[in-house]
């Protein structure tokens, strides 16, 4: 099994994402990886999406890619199903929404938390939005399972695993609960009002998964995702 998770990030929320030098670096020599990798015994790769691509997931704006990056990670994924079909190769697609989770990169999660440490209240810019978050120890889960699964038989075999299906303002409720219990501090919040969406309003998985089987507890993902910030931010504020 080839996974295949690279891909041409960049400031992947600029309007002038250069998405046809990112599809040229995602699909370099394909055609002449796949073919080695046959030669090789592999018939089997796992590529990497987003759901923020076209025709990914379920919501609004007849699923029209979200961004240039998503446009980009859509045309990846073409490429990479016209190649291994006719090579005879089986590809899988694991498709992430929005994962959240010690080591996080900067960005929704982390910016609350990091307001709430320095005592300050977070602004909630499109609370509107509908988006799937979803813990990064329960994709990485999913992925695990997913990969030990992937059939050799020819085809195209896809996971869109669902997290919280919410609005980024029903989301930020739920997880500045869960961290002011554990973290012990007062986790406000505010949300701006009638915000222009520059954006699908509605972007969401489809795949509902069983945390049972996969070994997973909420719970403790909230207490693992608290004791991080805790190191990650508390110590910042005590200094």
């Amino acid at each position: 099994l080839f996974c295949h998770h690279a891909a041409d990030v960049g400031d992947y929320k600029s309007p002038d994402f250069n998405f046809v030098g990112a599809l040229d670096n995602n699909t370099k020599n394909v055609k002449k990886m796949c073919s080695l990798l046959k030669e090789h015994g592999c018939r089997r790769i796992l590529l990497t999406g987003s759901v923020f691509e076209q025709n990914e997931g379920e919501g609004s704006d007849n699923l029209r890619a979200v961004s240039l990056y998503g446009l980009s990670k859509g045309l990846t994924s073409d490429v990479f199903q016209f190649f291994t079909a006719t090579l005879g190769m089986k590809l899988g697609k694991f498709v992430i929404p929005h994962p959240f989770g010690p080591y996080e990169k900067p960005g929704f999660t982390s910016y609350l938390v990091r307001s709430w440490f320095q005592g300050e209240t977070p602004i909630v810019s499109f609370p509107d939005y509908v988006r799937d978050n979803i813990h990064v120890s329960l994709l990485a889960k999913a992925y695990a399972s997913f990969a030990s699964q992937l059939t050799e038989s020819l085809g195209f075999q896809k996971l869109n695993p669902k997290g919280y299906h919410e609005s980024q303002g029903e989301f930020a409720y739920r997880f500045a609960r869960e961290m002011e219990k554990r973290l012990s501090i007062s986790c406000p919040w505010e949300k701006v009002t009638n915000a222009e969406l520059t954006e699908p309003k509605v972007r969401v998985n489809t795949d509902t998964l069983n945390w049972q089987e996969l070994g997973w507890d909420e719970g403790e993902a909230w207490s693992e995702l608290a004791k991080y910030y805790r190191m990650r931010y508390g110590r910042a504020k005590s200094s």
